[in-house]
């Protein structure tokens, strides 16, 4: 009889598991599994007849879910007391990089450590706005310009170790993370309206002064050869529309051809007669436009406009100065992708090589991205779960 009180007394699985699901975003999960989903089509109609693209697609999916839900149960503060040791290790895997790694297609990127072959650049993605997050977390509420001056001086190593790769697209990236972390920080605007109006007048100096500029023999100094290129073919794609033009060119042909509802599910005819370059990858946009047309895209848009506005929604929420400033240099982390991934399969930005959240093909993008709406879950979370 006592043996069996015990029995009774003991939680069932559902009331093991019903803390660990407790707290969660609704809205950010929402939006989530509609991303997922409409992946997983779109994935599935480039890439059914691409090799196993379409397993592998699902099976990286899952496994970044799988690491979303396990990092959400991490307390911030945990978070927190891995930023130093996290950007050490990143620096030095990039530092190794440059001295040890491997060179694929003319850059050198990636390390082989035995096992497994990684990107260091990605690790970076997550390192920086930790780092960053947790300096300013330290300094005082009203941030100086010698403590703007600290984040700088950690911003530039590792944006320089991936440039010089090259990997421009990657350095911006993790660049822009670190801007926005340093921003959301108090970065006053005396400081910043000088950079936006320099850029500015860099665009119109470039949009006015093309054809001087795109001249064959003409050398840009910051920007490699064929980073001029794909700068020069988006000023003008139809001067080479065999060669460096061509991507750019089918894509917005896939695009316009989409109409208002689009060809239909795997009836894309630029896609499945193989003119999209990349259509599993960086151009997978241009696929789902032309087979799911405005409407569709409207439907993409839509979610990725709740998941960056829940995502902005708990950084301002947050409870403490670091997860403040960690959710919103994510959460901008993610528009940044969406933003220039279409802008340039639209042909409105140069091609920088950069994936479409949950669209594109590839693992440690997928990873990396399940970290950074794990780490986003976990911040709401904390406030939800804090006592009242």
């Amino acid at each position: 009889m006592i043996r069996s009180r015990h029995l009774l007394d003991r939680p069932s699985a559902w009331q093991r598991l019903r803390p660990l699901l407790g707290g969660f975003d609704g809205w950010l999960l929402l939006a989530i599994a509609l991303l997922a989903a409409i992946g997983l089509v779109a994935m599935y109609s480039a890439g059914h007849d691409h090799g196993t693209r379409f397993a592998g697609h699902a099976r990286n999916l899952a496994i970044a879910l799988g690491v979303l839900l396990l990092v959400s149960q991490v307390p911030p503060q945990r978070l927190m007391s891995a930023a130093v040791p996290l950007y050490v290790l990143g620096l030095a895997l990039l530092v190794a990089t440059d001295l040890f790694g491997i060179t694929r297609n003319g850059a050198q990127r990636w390390l082989d450590l035995g096992p497994l072959v990684i990107q260091p650049s990605e690790i970076m993605k997550l390192a920086l706005p930790l780092m960053l997050a947790w300096w300013y977390a330290r300094r005082d509420a009203q941030p100086r310009w010698r403590d703007h001056a600290g984040a700088a001086a950690l911003l530039l190593p590792p944006f320089l170790l991936i440039a010089s790769q090259p990997d421009l697209g990657t350095g911006l990236l993790v660049l822009s993370a670190g801007v926005f972390v340093i921003f959301c920080a108090g970065l006053p605007w005396r400081l910043v309206l000088p950079a936006l109006a320099l850029g500015a007048a860099a665009l119109v100096a470039l949009l006015g002064l093309g054809d001087t500029l795109c001249r064959p023999g003409l050398d840009w100094i910051v920007l490699a050869e064929y980073q001029k290129t794909r700068v020069c073919t988006l000023l003008e794609p139809g001067a080479d529309p065999l060669g460096a033009g061509f991507h750019v060119l089918q894509s917005t042909i896939a695009i316009g051809s989409g109409g208002l509802w689009g060809q239909g599910f795997m009836a894309g005819t630029q896609t499945h007669l193989e003119f999209i370059p990349e259509r599993t990858s960086d151009f997978i946009f241009a696929t789902y436009a032309e087979e799911f047309g405005l409407a569709g895209v409207f439907v993409l848009l839509a979610a990725y406009l709740l998941l960056i506005l829940r995502g902005l929604t708990i950084a301002l929420e947050a409870p403490t100065a670091f997860s403040r400033l960690l959710a919103a240099a994510l959460t901008l982390g993610v528009f940044v992708h969406v933003f220039v991934n279409i802008g340039m399969v639209s042909g409105i930005l140069p091609v920088v090589g950069m994936t479409l959240p949950f669209l594109s093909y590839g693992g440690t993008a997928l990873l990396t991205l399940g970290l950074s709406l794990g780490i986003l879950l976990a911040i709401a979370r904390s406030r939800r779960l804090m006592p009242s």
